[in-house]
């Protein structure tokens, strides 16, 4: 095969670095474009694995038609199926007029399914039955449709554990993954994280007509260390936080260390970038443990007011008992209908404590927490999932589940 010229495709793409691995994932992509085979790319939130389905579309021989980019984990649970594979009139409610769908309107072209690990197990298996004899069924139709349409999927979660979990398909975990290539982490690249903070900051600068930021040694050597849990989205934060905040030009390592950049942090504190989920810790485990911290704390809450009740029958006077709320993950505890009352000697209620006649139950809890997060974030559900360790079509699901308005 002809030699691949890496350096003009990277300018093309503006894809900044040259660490071996990623020069690996870009020339085998290029290699594998004119065919037609599946390719599952791998890689940590933020890495810029975008990039890679777009050169392999372009090199391929179907450049001249559509490239569809389709975020999965962004579109809720109850309408992906119609989004992918299309439903005709009066399929469900709503449903006005027919609908080609995603893989209708990319036939012959190419669809990349990004955070293909957050997909529903009955969307797996339309997805498999696709990808091995290209028909597909629209929602409420049973007319066999066809598309010739080339798969390249892409997610940040482990494969392997969710599978192990059920909630992965095996069989369409091996066939997305004809040709596998991972996009390695930031903290890996090395020099590649300078060149890609320089690269920022001048854009930045351009940008804005600001006067641009340069870097000394002790504060390349720190960005080198950092562990970039956000990876370039982070990165790139960091760069546009600093060229608009910091009065200095000339960055050095106590300006970095002022934004949160340490040599022994691993979360990124100081940079208002929400940490993301690593692919060694998948959502579905934070969200069981998210409960279980609720319970164990709800249980606690129950504990004290039992104490404080049985202190009541032996005390005419009720001590007023202040429960901490430590955590956001906190269950609050709702007024019943028998408030036990402090009075001061003239008769005037000064305290109230509200005893729940019975425990609330997971569900509940869960509804409260949600509730809660979206306050928090001003309805923002991006911001709310993340914040409850979940995905954003999980919380979509839940919010409908619980009728939260």
């Amino acid at each position: 095969m002809p030699e691949i010229d890496l350096r003009s495709i990277k300018n093309n793409y503006r894809i900044i670095g040259n660490s071996e691995e990623l020069n690996r994932a870009i020339d085998i992509a290029v290699r594998v474009a004119p065919t037609d085979l599946s390719i599952l790319i791998q890689g940590e939130s933020g890495t810029g694995k975008e990039a890679i389905p777009r050169i392999i579309h372009d090199k391929s021989l179907r450049k001249s038609k559509k490239y569809l980019a389709i975020n999965c984990g962004s579109i809720p649970e109850g309408t992906i199926d119609s989004e992918l594979f299309g439903h005709v009139k009066g399929a469900f409610t709503g449903a006005d007029r027919d609908r080609e769908g995603y893989f209708g309107e990319a036939n012959d072209g190419t669809l990349f399914l990004d955070e293909v690990g957050e997909l529903p197990l009955q969307t797996q298996a339309r997805l498999l039955r696709v990808l091995e004899t290209g028909e597909y069924l629209r929602v409420g139709s049973s007319e066999v449709k066809k598309t010739n349409v080339r798969i390249v999927a892409a997610t940040n979660v482990n494969l392997d554990r969710a599978i192990s979990e059920g909630k992965f398909r095996e069989d369409l975990y091996y066939r997305l993954n004809t040709i596998s290539l991972n996009i390695p982490p930031l903290r890996e690249r090395g020099d590649d994280i300078i060149l890609l903070f320089t690269y920022f900051a001048r854009d930045i600068a351009m940008k804005y007509k600001v006067a641009p930021i340069s870097l000394t040694e002790d504060a390349k050597q720190l960005l080198k260390m950092f562990k970039w849990p956000g990876n370039i989205r982070q990165l790139k934060n960091l760069a546009e936080q600093i060229t608009f905040i910091s009065t200095d030009r000339v960055i050095n390592a106590e300006t970095l260390k002022q934004f949160g950049i340490t040599d022994d942090s691993a979360t990124g504190r100081g940079l208002v970038i929400a940490k993301p989920q690593q692919q060694s810790d998948y959502v579905y485990e934070n969200e069981r443990d998210m409960i279980f911290q609720v319970l164990s704390r709800l249980s606690n809450e129950v504990k004290d007011l039992k104490q404080m009740i049985n202190q009541n029958k032996e005390n005419s006077v009720i001590q007023p008992t202040v429960i901490q709320n430590p955590s956001i993950m906190q269950a609050p505890t709702i007024p019943t209908q028998h408030p036990a009352t402090e009075y001061m000697e003239d008769n005037i209620p000064i305290a109230e404590v509200y005893v729940e006649s019975s425990p609330r139950t997971m569900q509940e809890m869960e509804r409260q927490n949600i509730i809660d997060s979206l306050k928090r974030n001003n309805g923002n559900r991006g911001k709310a999932a993340r914040e409850l360790g979940i995905s954003e079509r999980t919380l979509y699901r839940k919010i409908r589940i619980y009728e939260i308005d």
